[in-house]
């Protein structure tokens, strides 16, 4: 397992350069995020899962953008199909 954190205070402004960064590595294929500990490249493809929530809470509000995909897997093992039967 692989994972990448950044948490950070931003500007509306740099908050939309981010996203569109996200955006675009996604139709391109590749998607790196790095700062001066971490790095990590994912390589989004084929169908991806997106899950957007809002809440309002007392005094903050949260949008929360998850987008999520099945990585094909590299070492050439082939999962096993399902059957089902009723005999």
């Amino acid at each position: 397992k692989k994972s990448f954190r950044h948490e950070s205070l931003q500007d509306a402004a740099s908050i939309q350069e981010i996203m569109a960064a996200i955006s675009a590595g996604i139709a391109k294929g590749k998607v790196s995020f790095s700062d001066e500990d971490d790095k990590i490249v994912m390589r989004p493809e084929g169908l991806l899962h997106m899950k957007v929530t809002a809440a309002q809470e007392e005094d903050r509000d949260r949008i929360s953008i998850r987008v999520s995909w099945q990585v094909e897997d590299k070492q050439g093992k082939k999962k096993k199909p399902l059957r089902v039967s009723s005999k």
